[in-house]
Parts: structure tokens; C-alpha cells; sequence
């Protein structure tokens, strides 16, 4: 069973961190694009973060220099360190791979687990 399963979120406070985990089961994410996409009621789903294979991280202008994207690959999992966080960062958060995305044709928003993080 191929799955992906997002974990972390909660409620916190303004200038309070998280760390968002997304862990696979089924399939490796070794050598895997992955990404980590928000989506607050009434917005689109936008992409926040993404990592390549070979760890080479992007991030959007909003959440640079505030949020980490990492690996482990022994783990299978991909995580997002979420720091200085602010109300306007409250959203579903989701993971997927970036190759799923692209073949989908959809934004993982719609068909994903998500975790949801408030910040008030």
C-alpha cells in the first residue's frame, strides 16, 4: 500500500515553531523531488517548499528564511522545520512528490492526508 502520511501540526503561537513530518510507506522516497504545499480556507493551493533527490531545497518568498525542508532517507521521510511562525502561515499543509503532481495534473490539496497548523 503506497501512502504518504503527513504529521506535526497543531495550534501555536505567533513566533512558536513546528516541524512537519511526511513519511512514506510503500515506496522509497530516495532520489525523490518532494514538496510541501499549504492551502488556507478561501486560498489556492500553493507550493511552500520543495526538496530534490539530492537535497537541494527552494523555498517561496513568504516562508524563506523562516522554514527548512530536509530529508532522511534511512527514515523515508521528509520533514519541514517551520520557525518564527506567523497567523497568515495557518493552512493545511501537504507533501507529495513532485512527479506525482506532474502526472496527477492536480494539486496534492485535493487527494492528500494534509496536517493542519494554526497560529494565533
Amino acid at each position: 500500500h503506497v501512502q504518504l502520511v503527513e504529521s506535526g501540526g497543531g495550534p501555536v503561537q505567533a513566533g512558536e515553531s513546528l516541524r512537519l513530518s511526511c513519511t512514506a510507506s510503500g515506496f522509497s522516497l530516495e532520489d525523490s523531488a518532494m514538496g510541501w504545499y499549504r492551502q488556507a480556507p478561501g486560498n489556492e493551493c500553493g507550493m511552500g517548499s520543495t526538496i530534490t533527490g539530492d537535497g537541494i531545497p527552494t523555498y517561496t518568498d513568504s516562508v524563506k528564511g523562516r522554514f527548512t525542508i530536509s530529508r532522511d532517507n534511512a527514515k523515508n521521510t521528509i520533514y519541514l522545520q517551520m520557525n518564527d511562525l506567523k497567523p497568515e502561515d495557518s493552512a493545511e499543509y501537504y507533501c507529495s512528490g513532485l512527479a506525482a503532481v506532474q502526472a496527477l495534473g492536480e494539486m496534492p490539496c485535493i487527494w492528500a492526508q494534509g496536517t493542519q497548523v494554526t497560529v494565533s
